[in-house]
């Protein structure tokens, strides 16, 4: 697994070290004058202003948010939502979670042709309890998320619960990874899901892990509810 990418170059890395080595300030800085403390305020605004001047690259990124804990796909639609606001086209293909009229499918109806919003699941596995019809709409769901990732008029595509998917064995792992690889150059692409396999977090240029901590539904028996959940 792929833990720490490489720097382009040394530059880069000394800017780095030195961003990180006069931290963030505030009260993290003990037993310092306040005149102090504004001259290494300045020399950290000055190492950060040259960081992003250096990093000036423009692509189209694979995320993946994944992992045991909560918010994978709210984290995905918090980017939507910023894209939406750059005025730019979104795509949401839900793989899994078509079952429920979930509260964000509500929600994103205002952005009208901004966003385009696709439950295309009937549910989790125990629920549909037909193997075949889930791999069916599984192959359903793909293929409308390959007409939106070859659209240079999408700037975002999510694609809810993919990764589950694909830990099924509903579909293949290579062909998702190569149908990602055709979209335009500054499309951004976002899988979600738990179980992210290391080919998967590899490819990908921003990996996110939810980790979980407490749940209320496992550890106080509390039902699943409006705008938490769902």
């Amino acid at each position: 697994m792929r833990n720490n990418v490489p720097k382009e170059n040394s530059r880069l890395n000394n800017l780095d070290k030195s961003a990180q080595k006069i931290g963030m300030g505030g009260n993290l800085i003990s037993n310092i004058t306040d005149e102090k403390y504004r001259e290494r305020m300045k020399k950290r605004k000055e190492v950060q202003t040259q960081r992003l001047k250096e990093r000036n690259k423009e692509k189209g990124l694979i995320i993946i948010n994944t992992g045991e804990g909560k918010g994978k796909t709210t984290a995905a639609l918090g980017m939507g939502l910023r894209t939406i606001g750059h005025n730019h086209k979104v795509a949401i293909i839900q793989f899994i979670k078509g079952g429920w009229e979930p509260g964000e499918s509500l929600s994103l109806k205002i952005f009208g042709d901004k966003l385009k919003f696709h439950a295309c699941g009937e549910g989790f596995t125990w629920e549909t309890q037909d193997r075949t019809k889930d791999i069916n709409l599984v192959r359903l769901s793909w293929e409308k998320a390959m007409s939106y990732i070859k659209d240079k008029n999408y700037k975002l595509i999510i694609l809810d619960e993919i990764i589950v998917a694909i830990k099924l064995g509903y579909i293949d792992e290579d062909e998702i990874i190569n149908g990602i690889n055709l979209r335009p150059e500054l499309t951004h692409v976002v899988l979600t899901g738990r179980g992210a396999s290391e080919k998967l977090i590899d490819l990908a240029d921003l990996v996110t892990e939810m980790k979980l901590i407490h749940h209320p539904f496992r550890e106080q028996g509390v039902k699943a509810q409006e705008g938490i959940e769902f």
